[in-house]
């Protein structure tokens, strides 16, 4: 079944995208949250952040994101775009229990995301939030890492990937306390196209996830921005994709919901922070962007072969100097001398 096609004018400006029954999480109808899924256990998904955002007016709202590195954040653009302040919340389960709280106004949204439009659905809804201290990782805060680049164009098509956030409960019911996660599974981009009746926000950098074994299950309300992750071909955790829309028929129809694929924007990333998020499986860390682990092998390398070099260097040199020493004070024994040369290591 197709959904009805809602298109939006280039009018005053705002930019031509198809809506084909999309919308945000946070003002879909019907069932609202991380729908038919379980409550989250402590360190269960410690890359999770819950987000606040406050608006000119002083309205909030909230969102999800994921902790990718000691200083920045993964989020979706219409999270941030026209915020003043944003508060996030770090190694948390139940809301009222965080391990950390920061407040942030420094956030970068994907230089094709249109900030002026936020309300309208559109492609590379993505941003990061560079965080105003750096976050300490503990046993309830951890990093998840990005999609590699050379999988952005994988396909999940039937692949078991995870969701999680804070949306509501169910139709019409109030924000739960407990982080929330479910099961999705991966759909192939021409199958979501379709159900999305050819929808042009479908795009090589979207990923769509439909319900795993319940038909309700997706993600809703409180949920945007939040991780859609994969255990990767090392067995690791990856951040595939970034919650962005879901049917405006309600979360709980059997629609799939749509992701930002991490892995596109690695230049990106990497123009704007100077950190390389991309890994290979064979030199993969410990889960966060792979540049710290890459550049601390790197120094690790570099100072074994520094100290080698240095060590080799100064065994020489004593050798040197020892044959140096040796030679003369036996040249100068041999002439009747006093004197003697000693020198020490330096």
């Amino acid at each position: 079944m197709l959904g009805y096609i809602v298109l939006v004018l280039a009018v005053a400006g705002a930019p031509a995208f198809a809506g084909d029954q999309l919308t945000f999480p946070e003002v879909a109808r019907g069932a609202a949250r991380i729908v038919s899924g379980w409550e989250a256990q402590e360190g269960q998904i410690p890359h999770q952040i819950s987000l606040r955002m406050v608006n000119p007016g002083g309205g909030v709202s909230s969102c999800g994101a994921s902790l990718i590195h000691h200083e920045w954040a993964l989020t979706a653009a219409h999270c941030t775009a026209a915020r003043v302040s944003l508060v996030l919340r770090f190694g948390t389960v139940n809301l009222t229990r965080p391990a950390l709280i920061q407040e942030s106004t420094e956030y970068y949204n994907h230089p094709s995301y249109n900030e002026a439009f936020p309300g309208v659905v559109q492609p590379n809804d993505i941003g990061v939030i560079k965080l105003r201290r750096p976050v300490e990782y503990t046993d309830l805060i951890k990093p998840v890492r990005i999609q590699r680049s050379a999988d952005k164009d994988k396909s999940y098509d039937r692949v078991q990937l995870t969701a999680s956030g804070w949306g509501l409960l169910w139709t019409q019911a109030t924000s739960p306390e407990n982080l929330n996660w479910v099961y999705l599974l991966g759909v192939e981009n021409s199958y979501c196209r379709v159900r999305y009746g050819f929808s042009s926000i479908i795009q090589d950098s979207t990923i769509c996830a439909s319900a795993y074994n319940v038909s309700s299950q997706s993600t809703c309300q409180g949920d945007s921005g939040g991780p859609l992750t994969v255990v990767d071909v090392d067995g690791q955790l990856s951040v595939v994709g970034v919650t962005s829309f879901v049917s405006a028929t309600g979360c709980h129809t059997d629609f799939p919901a749509g992701f930002i694929r991490a892995g596109y924007y690695h230049d990106w990333y990497y123009q704007l922070t100077g950190i390389n998020f991309d890994w290979d499986p064979e030199e993969a860390g410990s889960g966060e962007g792979s540049s710290e682990g890459s550049n601390e092998n790197s120094n690790e390398d570099s100072n074994e072969s520094s100290n080698e070099s240095s060590n080799e260097n100064s065994n020489e040199s004593s050798n040197e100097n020892s044959n140096e020493s040796s030679n003369e004070n036996s040249s100068e024994s041999s002439n009747g001398s006093s004197e003697s040369t000693s020198e020490e290591d330096k």
